[in-house]
């Protein structure tokens, strides 16, 4: 490359990584606790699931309608909007509220065994963990919040193509690995930068990339949910809205989907006249039997008067996509062994990023110049740090 095309590299380099490096540092320190969220919970207390023994609930257990009856047994008055199964464990899920329609804050989550029909109380909270998620997802901001992230993450990946375009330049006359300890300490530092960067260089691009299009991912999903509710239920448009009062068996309703839809588990229910349903139907979305598919949801849509099933549809492929980059961003699919080899490249990431913060506040008059000299003469140039 000519010097002119080194800087402009250059340039593309130190500013799509200084610009977002404080989000990026935030995402790192956050997502670390996060990676093991399970195991925090667990030795926190806050996962009832553990304490459970008997078939997971997305496979069997005591009838559903007994289920829905014993947790509207403790909200009285108010209507079910969702129930959530467990691939894992009997803990099984029930959503209330005063409305079909009501929104977040007024609901209620209550747990349940399954296996025993036993209450668990409300859903028990990990103060530490919620907030760590959420600053980790939004910032506090809602979805603006998450687009701000989202354009971060990919100013990382231009980041790591423009570092890689540098690099190779660089070291075309260096061993791999090369760290000149002999030079100033500011080189040494450098070429840990660029080693360390080199080295984690497909991860971190998996991972600004996934968490890139989980933060723009939201809109997309709530897209096709509205469009695919819709359709699936054109049949029943300009119909009231069916009241709870005439809500059907959920057990012959899950018969009637899982018919359909074989060799799938349910992942969770959504009732008639809430976001992820129609005004008529218990809408129930099952997920695959793998830790990487299971984000993958099919919805059956199923009268809930009835117990008829409406339609049952596949995602499109992009959304398929958006779901299964979640568990690949988090390492949240091959165990304890993988969260680790997660959590090691993330502190490397954050070396990378402090370096690179470091190599800029301790630059020198002229630092640009020799930079670009020293990348175009391959690294052999003894100039100045």
């Amino acid at each position: 490359m000519s010097r002119g095309t080194i800087k402009i590299w250059y340039l593309i380099h130190k500013w799509s990584g200084l610009i977002p490096t404080v989000f990026l540092l935030m995402l790192c320190v956050t997502g670390l606790p996060l990676i093991f969220h399970d195991e925090i919970d667990a030795a926190m207390g806050a996962d009832s699931a553990n304490a459970l023994a008997g078939e997971p609930s997305a496979e069997g257990g005591l009838p559903l309608d007994r289920m829905l009856a014993a947790a509207l047994a403790e909200r009285p008055g108010e209507v079910p909007l969702f129930m959530a199964f467990s691939p894992d464990s009997p803990l099984l899920t029930v959503t209330t509220g005063p409305t079909p329609d009501a929104a977040g804050e007024d609901m209620s989550l209550l747990f349940l065994d399954r296996a025993s029909g036993a209450s668990l109380g409300p859903a028990p909270g990990n103060p530490l963990m919620d907030f760590l998620l959420q600053l980790h997802t939004d910032m506090f901001l809602g979805l603006p919040g998450m687009w701000v992230l989202g354009a971060m993450g990919l100013l990382f990946v231009v980041a790591l193509v423009s570092g890689t375009v540098l690099y190779a330049p660089f070291m075309r006359r260096i061993a791999f690995g090369t760290v000149r300890a002999e030079r100033s300490p500011r080189v040494k530092r450098l070429d840990q930068h660029n080693l360390i960067g080199i080295v984690a260089l497909a991860w971190m691009a998996v991972i600004g990339l996934t968490g890139a299009i989980n933060a723009f991912a939201d809109p997309l999903t709530d897209s096709w949910r509205d469009g695919e509710v819709a359709a699936m239920a054109a049949a029943y448009e300009g119909e009231a809205p069916l009241p709870p009062s005439r809500y059907g068996s959920l057990d012959t309703a899950m018969a009637s989907a899982q018919a359909a839809l074989p060799g799938r588990r349910p992942q969770f229910i959504g009732f008639p006249g809430g976001d992820w349903s129609s005004g008529h139907h218990y809408a129930i979305f099952f997920q695959g039997d793998r830790p990487l598919t299971e984000n993958l949801l099919t919805p059956a849509l199923v009268d809930a008067e009835t117990g008829e099933l409406t339609d049952a549809r596949t995602m499109p492929a992009l959304n398929q996509a958006l779901m299964m980059s979640k568990p690949l961003h988090f390492g949240d699919y091959g165990g304890l062994p993988l969260k680790i080899i997660w959590a090691v490249l993330t502190l490397a990431t954050i070396w990378v990023l402090w370096t690179g913060v470091l190599l800029w506040l301790r630059r020198r008059p002229g630092a640009l110049d020799r930079r670009i000299e020293e990348i175009a003469s391959g690294g052999f140039r003894k100039v100045r740090a």
